[in-house]
């Protein structure tokens, strides 16, 4: 009898002890918010005074939701007739100086992987002096003042623009059959497409503005859950379209940023961290997201926002 109830008693223990141990193995694998780096890149959020204003230098139309499309398929349903941009203040391309020298990157690439990139003297140049430009903002130098604290970059600007030329400029094989056809600048700004089926990349919003401008981009809908869909004012938006004829079935970017806000957001993550591949959850102003980046070496490979919640609800949820 007494033998009996000893291993009732014992069961329940081994049962709670089970239980216990799968619920913190559930909590372990959510991510936690990092509020050091949500903390610095709120700090460059104010600092960024070349951020486009939502409804004042741009509107966006988010529509309807897209629907579910394979990778590599080229028939989807557009559930978007109008553009996602309208109304862009133009004028910031040619007077605000990062902007004007970001634009003049754009058409340097070789946009099908595989396909090895020749660099012109000019475009060398382009480089340079976006990158001085980038360096000139409040943004990118409060960023190279923490990532100095941190003991990850030298206090000499010379030896940080030689850094930052590496993680985004520096080209490699993407597709290793060729020669080099690929930079992190060109995968995250530009956008890449492979073997003629799949786009790659294309995670900037300016980019995004000027394909569909010129007839090359389709925009399809945006992708939410139910329960937190986008407004016009997100300044991260989960989205679909067409490129040149290839779907992208989820794609992300921030929207009304401006270049060096995003170089410096993924710059400091990258060399924060040493795995191939990093997410950190942070909230920025009112949006929660993850932020993605993955190595390619001693370059970048890919960076990217994925919007989880927007206008502050992840904070109102969290007070439930």
């Amino acid at each position: 009898m007494a033998a009996s109830f000893f291993s009732r008693l014992l069961n329940r223990f081994c049962g709670v002890l089970l239980l216990t141990v799968f619920l913190c193995g559930l909590n372990a694998s959510r991510p936690v918010i990092n509020q050091e780096l949500s903390n610095i890149f709120n700090e460059l959020w104010r600092l960024d005074v070349n951020r486009w204003t939502p409804g004042i230098d741009y509107t966006i139309s988010v529509q309807a939701r897209a629907g579910y499309v394979n990778q590599g398929s080229h028939v989807v349903r557009d559930h978007a007739s109008l553009p996602l941009f309208s109304n862009v203040t133009e004028d910031k391309f040619l007077n605000v100086t990062t902007l004007s020298r970001f634009t003049k990157l754009l058409d340097n690439y070789e946009t099908s992987t595989g396909v090895a990139e020749v660099v012109t003297a000019e475009e060398r140049t382009e480089v340079n002096l976006f990158l001085d430009a980038v360096l000139e903002t409040e943004v990118m130098k409060r960023a190279h003042k923490y990532l100095v604290s941190k003991g990850k970059s030298s206090s000499n600007l010379r030896l940080f623009k030689s850094q930052l030329h590496l993680i985004w400029f520096h080209l490699y094989h993407r597709d290793r059959n060729t020669g080099l056809d690929s930079c992190g600048f060109e995968h995250v700004f530009v956008g890449e497409t492979k073997s003629g089926t799949e786009i790659l990349g294309f995670h900037n919003w300016i980019q995004f503005y000027l394909q569909e401008k010129n007839g090359n981009l389709d925009y399809k809908g945006y992708k939410a859950k139910n329960h937190d869909l986008p407004d016009q004012d997100d300044h991260v938006l989960n989205l679909q379209f067409s490129w040149h004829g290839l779907v992208k079935p989820v794609g992300s970017a921030f929207i009304g940023t401006s270049p060096e806000f995003e170089l410096a957001v993924f710059t400091i993550i990258f060399l924060m961290n040493t795995e191939r591949s990093t997410t950190v959850l942070v909230n920025i102003d009112q949006c929660q997201m993850e932020l993605v980046v993955i190595r390619h070496g001693r370059s970048l490979g890919t960076a990217y926002p994925k919007l989880l919640s927007s206008n502050s609800r992840h904070l109102r949820q969290h007070s439930l």
